[in-house]
């Protein structure tokens, strides 16, 4: 079976991959509860946490970014800009769109020095 078509067995199953499998056109698996608890944890245990939400792609769902304020960041799947917006209401920390901000500095100061 191709590459191509395994998109377009995808695309015949309903909207939304709740399943945990990918939604039509993606190769990546749909957002699950784990990546929100995983997320939540993350902001209740550092400091100065800011979400950075980056778009859905061909090959990707689409995905948040926390930083911290050391710059430590965690990268999870979320199911759209809707639930980043959620989720930055909810934990009280901003959101930005990564297209329009980029990433601070402090996270890419951070990978450089934990590689």
């Amino acid at each position: 079976m191709g590459l191509f078509d395994r998109l377009r067995r995808r695309g015949r199953r309903a909207p939304g991959g709740r399943d945990g499998q990918s939604r039509p056109g993606t190769l990546d698996r749909a957002s699950q509860r784990a990546d929100l608890t995983h997320l939540e944890q993350f902001v209740a245990t550092r400091r100065g946490v800011e979400g950075y939400v980056e778009p859905r792609t061909a090959v990707t769902e689409t995905t948040i970014v926390l930083v911290a304020v050391d710059g430590e960041w965690t990268r999870r799947r979320i199911d759209g800009p809707h639930v980043a917006r959620r989720l930055s209401r909810d934990l009280a920390i901003p959101v930005y769109d990564v297209q329009v901000t980029g990433y601070p500095q402090r996270m890419r100061d951070w990978s450089k020095d934990h590689r």
